[in-house]
């Protein structure tokens, strides 16, 4: 809500999730999530200021393991993303957080409804005149007959 201001809060999160449990490669059963969701959200088009509507769709697997300790470790060399097993998992969070981190960092239209203004101009602004060369005193000064 606070990324659309406000204006989301008509447009519905659909969200689906799954659980496996799938053998790692010495045969040990690991957890894993599987999270689908799809929403568009009404954000602010960074080109023209005008409304934009964003549609947001992910696909996420998370393997779970268990400790903080161990994710650490496993999660940069990891294609899927880990997450630690626990009995405080919040999954409306982990929906909150994915959609949050998948949203543009400028949003902005294709192509803009409206031509988009590039000038700017201010009536009280005098347009600024040319500075001389502060150097160019020097030049009068050289000495006769010297180059």
């Amino acid at each position: 809500m606070e990324e659309t201001q406000g204006l989301g809060s008509q447009n519905s999160v659909s969200w689906s999730v799954s659980g496996e449990l799938r053998p790692d490669h010495a045969g040990q059963e690991q957890v894993w999530l599987h999270l689908r969701v799809q929403v568009s959200l009404p954000l602010t088009c960074q080109r023209c200021l005008g409304p934009v509507d964003v549609p947001v769709q992910i696909e996420r697997s998370f393997r779970f393991v268990e400790s903080e300790a161990q994710a650490e470790l496993e999660d940069d060399a990891s294609p899927e993303d880990v997450l630690v097993l626990s009995q405080e998992f919040d999954l409306a969070a982990l929906i909150e957080d994915e959609v949050l981190m998948d949203l543009p960092v400028v949003p902005r239209h294709e192509t803009c409804p409206l031509p988009v203004k590039l000038v700017a101009v201010d009536a009280d602004f005098e347009e600024a005149q040319p500075k001389p060369n502060p150097f160019a005193a020097l030049a009068g000064l050289k000495a006769p007959g010297k180059q």
